[in-house]
């Protein structure tokens, strides 16, 4: 049987039907690989996305893996508005030299668990400073200050509206809060404070506040505090011997910051001095100030103003001091009222007169007698 001969035709049929399976098999196998190839481009490109997409979102943005150079030990101011992520810190970080390489600081808030704590607001910065200590002060709150500026003689309209702007408290809601018997219990030397008033009590000074929320009351216990440690610091012996209380202290000495120059503060203390305790020729105990009047009316006054009986603050019409102070005396008229003059007291300086010089400066002559005065105004009008 195994010498059986096979035909030619059986053969070359067998020769065919061999050809075709080995070219089944060969398209068989080609099919099988396309779903894996597919399958591995996807991958590639989801990993390709995750690096180009979501790791910049997560890091910052394009510029996570960008540093500068950063000269260490200035300050700088770098506000953080509200609902900030820690990617926009990041960025105004940088932006204002702080830091150096803000990868390296998203890193540092993802190590500390930080991005949810970050308050917004206004912060100080020193370049160069440690990333976690920056990161620790953005999560503790706003550091940096504002500065709220009072010049002296400023009423408590004129420090209501310096509030108002600088430290956005609306001007009617201080002057609401501006009640000595708000205070009174807290700082005996508003006892006496005239019309419930705190004219004359919120010292002149540049104060710095805390960026974010301040009260109107906070501002005025901090002025309050400021006065009582400068009024520490005078010797009340003079004005407590002419009879004048605290209050009447500062009274006096708001007139005095409102009607001499530095040089003439102590001189101008005594010409009042002298018409307060002057009962007789020439002033009968009338101040004769025209700045009270001025302080009643808003400006300038007229002749007929400043002797006009029905204001209380005409001191040509009402003997003594006016209801309250008329402004924030500095300290400079302070010490002037418990220091004045005494030369010019004891030799009765009644009289004085200011101008400006061709120089633009102020000058002032002081006289005894109402002639002499009269003779200065004239050499000098």
């Amino acid at each position: 049987m195994g010498g059986r001969r096979v035909s030619s035709r059986t053969a070359a049929a067998t020769r065919r039907a061999g050809a075709h399976h080995v070219q089944r098999e060969s398209r068989s196998g080609g099919r099988n690989l396309a779903p894996f190839l597919v399958l591995g481009l996807v991958a590639i490109a989801a990993v390709l996305a995750i690096v180009l997409v979501v790791v910049p979102a997560i890091t910052g943005g394009n510029g996570g893996g960008e540093t500068q150079e950063v000269v260490p030990g200035t300050t700088v101011s770098v506000t953080v508005p509200e609902g900030s992520g820690a990617a926009a810190v990041a960025d105004a970080l940088y932006e204002a030299g702080v830091i150096a390489d803000k990868s390296e600081f998203l890193s540092q808030v993802r190590r500390m668990n930080a991005e949810q704590s970050i308050k917004s607001g206004s912060y100080s910065f020193r370049t160069g400073d440690d990333t976690a200590n920056i990161i620790q002060t953005l999560t503790t709150g706003p550091n940096a200050e504002i500065s709220l500026t009072i010049p002296e003689g400023y009423t408590v309209a004129s420090i209501a509206a310096a509030v108002e702007e600088t430290l956005s408290i609306p001007a009617d809601d201080f002057l609401a809060q501006a009640k000595a018997s708000n205070y009174v219990d807290d700082y005996d030397f508003l006892e006496g404070a005239g019309n419930d008033s705190l004219e004359g009590f919120l010292f002149p000074k540049t104060y710095s506040f805390p960026t974010g929320e301040v009260t109107a009351d906070q501002v005025i216990r901090t002025m309050l505090s400021q006065f009582q440690t400068e009024l520490d610091t005078l010797d009340l012996s003079y004005p407590e011997s002419d009879g004048l209380s605290i209050a009447e202290m500062v009274n006096l000495a708001s007139i005095v910051e409102k009607e001499s120059a530095p040089s003439t503060r102590g001189t101008v203390a005594a010409v009042f001095y002298n018409r307060l305790d002057n009962m007789g020729d020439p002033n009968y105990g009338f101040l004769q100030s025209d700045a009270t009047t001025a302080y009643s009316v808003g400006h300038d006054p007229s002749a007929e103003e400043v002797h006009d009986e029905n204001d209380p603050y005409s001191t040509y019409a009402h003997v003594g001091l006016p209801p309250t102070p008329i402004c924030n005396p500095g300290l400079e008229s302070l010490q002037a009222v418990c220091s004045p003059d005494m030369d010019a007291i004891e030799n009765g300086i009644f009289y004085f007169y200011f101008w400006t010089n061709d120089a633009g400066e102020t000058e002032y002559a002081f006289s005894r007698t109402y002639d002499e005065h009269m003779q200065a105004i004239a050499n000098n009008s």
